[in-house]
């Protein structure tokens, strides 16, 4: 589900020129680009445009308008985002919660994530042209986020649960259980060798050793490091010898 062209970003009465361009950088950062500024007043275009980067085109492009009735007149939906408290700012969600609902309403029309003035917020009049509330979990000590940092956690979690995004894969395969066994050989043998266990206690310290391994998977690439390590100890210390498979320690 991937919708950006369909979600605005709209900042109400915003102060500073900083705060605008990096919130064109958390836009681009995340796929979006329709961003609208309600009831600017005048903004330093420089720091704006220092702290946008390469997302000047958002910038530029950026639709500003007197009143915040003009900036959401053709959305379907807009969502809210509040830090403060009071009875008609209780039923919000964290933007992880709302993201499924934003990406499936942005599929049919426009879903507007509206910000507030960095000093002071939404007003509560700001609060009757929305549909739905966002808040976004912080310490109670200090809740209020920067306006561009608020922008940036809501993009985010649209764009990861968009799907968009995929991890790279895994350049070296799984390792196989002969090699991994492979190489616990060598480290007890190295670990004797360099007097870490006694023979007695060997095979009571490879387990512990074993679980240390076990709580992430080991690639190929993993082992043939781990394997390395200890053939060059039991170099360093002059008693390489054969392995039992065969191969030289």
């Amino acid at each position: 589900m991937n919708t950006p062209a369909n979600i605005r970003i709209v900042l109400c009465r915003p102060i500073y020129g900083g705060n605008i361009g990096s919130v064109c950088r958390a836009m681009a950062n995340m796929g979006l680009s329709d961003l609208v500024l309600a009831g600017t007043g005048a903004f330093d275009q420089l720091e704006a445009r220092k702290m946008a980067c390469w997302a000047a085109d958002i910038l530029k492009s950026c639709r500003q308008v007197a009143t915040l009735a003009e900036a959401l007149a053709d959305c379907t939906l807009v969502f809210g985002a509040t830090a403060r408290m009071g009875l008609y700012r209780q039923h919000t969600r964290a933007p992880r919660e709302w993201a499924p609902a934003i990406l499936a309403a942005a599929q049919s029309g426009k879903v507007a994530l509206l910000f507030g003035p960095e000093d002071d917020g939404l007003s509560n009049e700001d609060l009757e042209q929305c549909n739905h509330l966002i808040r976004i979990p912080s310490t109670a000590v200090y809740p209020s986020l920067n306006l561009a940092q608020a922008v940036m956690i809501c993009a985010y979690e649209l764009y990861t649960a968009s799907g968009v995004f995929e991890p790279l894969p895994e350049k070296s395969p799984a390792a196989a259980n002969r090699m991994k066994e492979r190489m616990f050989a060598m480290w007890e043998q190295m670990l004797l060798e360099i007097g870490f266990m006694e023979p007695d206690k060997a095979r009571h310290m490879m387990l512990g050793i074993r679980r240390v391994f076990a709580r992430g998977a080991l690639s190929e690439d993993d082992v043939r490091i781990l394997m390395g390590i200890a053939r060059q100890t039991r170099w360093h210390t002059g008693r390489t010898k054969k392995m039992p498979d065969g191969n030289e320690g």
